[in-house]
């Protein structure tokens, strides 16, 4: 198992000037770091895998997709958009060093239709993320999609759902992720969720109730880590996390309060309790 932490706690465009935090994220025991890309800047990047590689630590990405994007929009140029965001968010990838560009892809976060799923947006997005995993297929990489709970999507809500998707996308080149912090409010059951996905998870985003240190909330890890140990996951487990340092990413995932002492401490603690629930 390969332990990560999103670098979404600190930043939305990692730069030089967070080299330290890299540095310090090594030093705490973390194997690699998860890299949000919402630019496409490719010296950036090839600059940022090189500092990666002299550290020693792996990486995987994540993305969103918005609504001009919307990979499910009824509007075939928002469809079209959503398909060449990916595709270059996928080139920032191969330039980076990632083989896993996580998170909820598959429709534009935040953006409601007032009802559930139609299927003719589901057909919608086979058609966008079986073309986007054509590309990724040539770059190396595997689009791992990330449901979300109701409140932040309405496409892809539980394990059963995005296992179907990708199942009937049945392409390689397209996995899913379980994330604890969503499960923990749309499945019935833990277990069950974790089984139903197995034969298509590789990734796993370790996140409490209230989005902070991994082990202070109310999340069942005892089923969490029971139920992994008996798929055999031996994935990546990275934490996600949010706090207030920055407003725009605090106001999108709801944290309206401070709920750690500090980022470094956030981290310790969260790398010693997934350690602690090793198999």
């Amino acid at each position: 198992m390969k332990y990560g932490f999103n670098l979404l706690l600190w930043t939305t465009d990692v730069t030089p000037a967070h080299d330290p935090l890299l540095s310090q994220l090594k030093q705490i025991g973390y194997d690699g770091v998860e890299v949000p890309i919402f630019d496409y800047d490719l010296s950036k990047y090839a600059r940022l895998g090189k500092q990666l590689d002299s550290l020693g630590l792996e990486r995987t990405a994540v993305t969103i997709s918005p609504a001009d994007a919307n990979p499910i929009a009824h509007e075939a140029a928002v469809r079209q958009a959503g398909l060449e965001r990916l595709k270059k968010a996928i080139d920032v990838c191969h330039t980076l060093g990632v083989e896993k560009l996580c998170g909820p892809i598959h429709s534009a976060l935040g953006q409601f239709s007032g009802s559930g799923a139609t299927q003719e947006e589901w057909n919608y997005g086979k058609e966008i993320l079986a073309q986007a995993a054509d590309h990724a297929k040539q770059a190396g990489v595997t689009l791992v999609l990330e449901y979300l709970n109701r409140f932040e999507c309405y496409f892809l809500n539980t394990a059963a759902d995005t296992t179907r998707f990708v199942n009937e996308v049945n392409h390689p080149n397209l996995r899913m992720m379980y994330d604890t912090f969503h499960a923990n409010i749309e499945e019935k059951c833990l277990a069950t969720a974790i089984k139903t996905c197995a034969p298509v998870c590789v990734h796993v985003h370790i996140s409490e109730n209230d989005r902070s240190t991994p082990g202070e909330g109310h999340v069942d890890w005892d089923t969490t880590y029971k139920t992994l140990k008996e798929i055999q996951y031996d994935g990546w487990c990275v934490i996600e996390a949010f706090g207030l340092a920055l407003p725009d990413l605090a106001a999108a995932t709801k944290i309206w309060r401070k709920m750690f002492t500090t980022e470094e401490a956030l981290a310790t603690n969260g790398l010693k309790f997934m350690k602690s629930r090793a198999y």
